[in-house]
C-alpha cells in the first residue's frame, strides 16, 4: 500500500510488482488534496476522535466506577439493560437520530458526529470490571480524612486505572476513526467529510486512481498505527484487567 502511494495508478498493477518506491508522491498527494481535501478530512477526523475519545472516557470511566463502587437501587437492573443495549443493531437508530438532528438543526455539525454512542457500553463495562478491583478499604480511608467524592475519583480511582483507560482510549478512538455509516448521513459538504467518506468518494463510477486510494488509505492508517504502538502494552494489560471477576 505504501509503495502504491508513490506510484501512478497505472503502475500498481504492474507485472512482476515492484517492491521499490516511485517518484510520484507528491503528485498523488496534490492530487489527493485537489479530490478530497485530504488535509481537511484529516483534521475533520482527528478532531472529531480525539474529542470523542476524551469525553467518551470520562463518561464510561465514571459511569463503570458508579455501578462497580456505588450500592444505589436498581443498580443490577440498569447494568443489564446497558448490556441488552448493545444487541440492538447499529442500523436501526440511524433513523430516529437523523429525526432528532434533524429538529435540533445540527446536521453537518461535529456535535451530530460527536454526541451519538458518546456513552458506549462495552468500554463501560471493562471499566467496572476494572474498577472493582480497586480496594474499598482504599476509598474508605479516603473518606476518613475528608475527602469528597470527585477528589477520590479524580485523584485516587483514576489513576490506579490507566492500563483500562488506555484500553478505553484505543477502543473509542479506533470505534470513532472507522465511523463511516453516521458521518456518511448527517455530513453533507465536502469540507465536513471525515477520512473515510472523503476516501470512499474516490471511487468514481467509471474509474479510480489507485494511486491516490493508496495514498489516502496510508495517511488514514497511521494515527491509529501510532496510537496503539504507544499504547500497546497499556491495552493489553486493560484487557486482561477487565477478566477480572468482581
Amino acid at each position: 500500500m505504501i509503495i502504491g502511494a508513490t506510484n501512478k495508478s497505472g503502475d500498481v498493477f504492474n507485472i512482476p510488482p515492484t517492491f521499490l518506491p516511485g517518484s510520484n508522491l507528491l503528485d498523488n498527494l496534490t492530487n489527493l488534496n485537489e479530490s478530497i481535501l485530504i488535509w481537511k478530512s484529516l483534521f475533520n477526523s482527528l478532531f472529531i476522535a480525539i474529542t470523542y475519545t476524551l469525553i467518551g472516557m470520562l463518561l464510561c470511566a465514571s459511569a463503570g466506577y458508579a455501578f462497580a463502587k456505588f450500592d444505589f437501587k436498581g443498580r443490577n437492573v440498569i447494568f443489564i439493560v446497558l448490556l441488552l443495549s448493545m444487541m440492538i443493531p447499529y442500523q436501526a437508530t440511524i433513523i430516529p437520530l437523523f429525526q432528532l438532528f434533524a429538529k435540533l438543526d445540527w446536521m453537518n455539525t461535529y456535535s451530530a458526529v460527536i454526541l451519538p454512542q458518546l456513552v458506549y457500553v462495552f468500554p463501560i463495562f471493562l471499566m467496572r470490571q476494572n474498577m472493582k478491583a480497586l480496594p474499598d478499604s482504599l476509598l474508605e480511608a479516603a473518606r476518613i480524612d475528608s475527602a469528597g467524592e470527585f477528589y477520590i475519583f479524580f485523584r485516587i480511582a483514576l489513576p490506579t486505572m490507566k492500563p483500562a483507560l488506555a484500553a478505553v482510549a484505543i477502543f473509542l478512538f479506533n470505534h470513532q476513526w472507522n465511523n463511516f455509516m453516521w458521518p456518511l448521513v448527517v455530513m453533507n459538504t465536502k469540507d465536513m467529510f471525515t477520512l473515510p467518506v472523503a476516501l470512499s468518494t474516490l471511487a468514481g463510477q467509471d474509474s479510480i486512481d489507485y494511486g491516490q486510494a493508496m495514498l489516502g488509505t496510508t495517511i488514514s492508517v497511521l494515527p491509529v498505527i501510532v496510537i496503539f504502538l504507544f499504547m500497546q502494552k497499556h491495552f493489553v494489560s486493560g484487557i486482561l484487567g477487565g477478566a477480572v471477576k468482581g
